[in-house]
């Protein structure tokens, strides 16, 4: 007989994450709000972690990989910490609109990615007058931050929709994988895992990367219409690579008997 340590078959996972879907389409928009808000802040962890190790270690590619290695310290926080992460949810509540087609859950849908989307932006833009505000932080490695804000808005919006396609891609895959973890310490070790090669190969993520971007603006670095240039190729990036290539494809291999509802 399995035990609660076997793995989960991919009808099980998806029964899980349509479940969680329900939870949290019944919350009310200010709740989603601030756990958004929560999760925005959280996020300008994955670039100041890098920021501070570059800033120890130099500019070669060994310390740039290095530095790279503390880069899921956001998306651990966010996900264990059960924050509401906007590209988290282009797994979740499409997963349940593909299951159960019902006006009402498209129109919570919507709902969730709106509120979650905006208190996430939010949420960075916090972070970023924090580090940029206030003397909490170093000067030298304020300056490591914004740069890499500048490095990465310096991008041509085929790369960053492209770049936010494998990026989105990943963060939902994280989503399924964590869903099918029993315990705390494979969900960390998933995370980490697969979000180190959303830092090691640079690939766009509207959350994290609005931390150090916004912290560019902030700081003058920037122009503030840098940001809407990155932030909207990247998020339409990242909702196709969630959406089709995490979602739409285990949702087909558990239904492809034509058994879906």
């Amino acid at each position: 007989m399995a035990d609660d340590s076997s793995r989960r078959t991919a009808e099980q996972i998806l029964d899980a994450v349509v479940e969680s879907a329900r939870e949290e389409l019944e919350r009310g928009s200010l709740a989603l709000g601030f756990s958004g808000l929560a999760a925005g802040m959280s996020m300008g962890l994955t670039g100041l972690a890098v920021a501070i190790v570059l800033t120890f270690s130099g500019q070669s590619e060994v310390a740039k990989l290095t530095a790279r290695l503390l880069y899921p310290l956001g998306f651990i926080v966010v996900i264990i910490g059960r924050q509401q992460l906007f590209t988290e949810n282009t797994l979740y509540p499409v997963a349940l609109c593909l299951k159960e087609r019902r006006w009402a859950n498209l129109r919570e849908s919507i709902r969730l990615w709106t509120v979650v989307f905006c208190a996430n932006i939010v949420g960075t833009l916090l972070f970023s007058l924090l580090v940029v505000k206030t003397k909490a932080l170093r000067p030298d490695i304020l300056h490591t931050l914004a740069t890499l804000g500048q490095e990465a808005a310096a991008r041509s919006g085929s790369q960053l929709f492209w770049s936010g396609v494998v990026g989105g891609w990943l963060i939902a895959l994280v989503a399924w994988m964590v869903t099918a973890s029993h315990y705390t310490s494979g969900q960390i070790l998933t995370t980490w895992l697969i979000t180190f090669v959303v830092g090691a190969g640079e690939f766009s993520h509207c959350i994290a990367g609005s931390g150090e971007i916004l912290a560019s603006v902030v700081s003058g670095s920037l122009p503030a219409f840098g940001y809407l240039q990155w932030i909207i190729p990247v998020t339409l990036g990242n909702v196709l690579g969630g959406v089709t290539i995490v979602t739409l494809l285990n949702f087909g291999q558990v239904h492809a008997d034509g058994d879906a509802v």
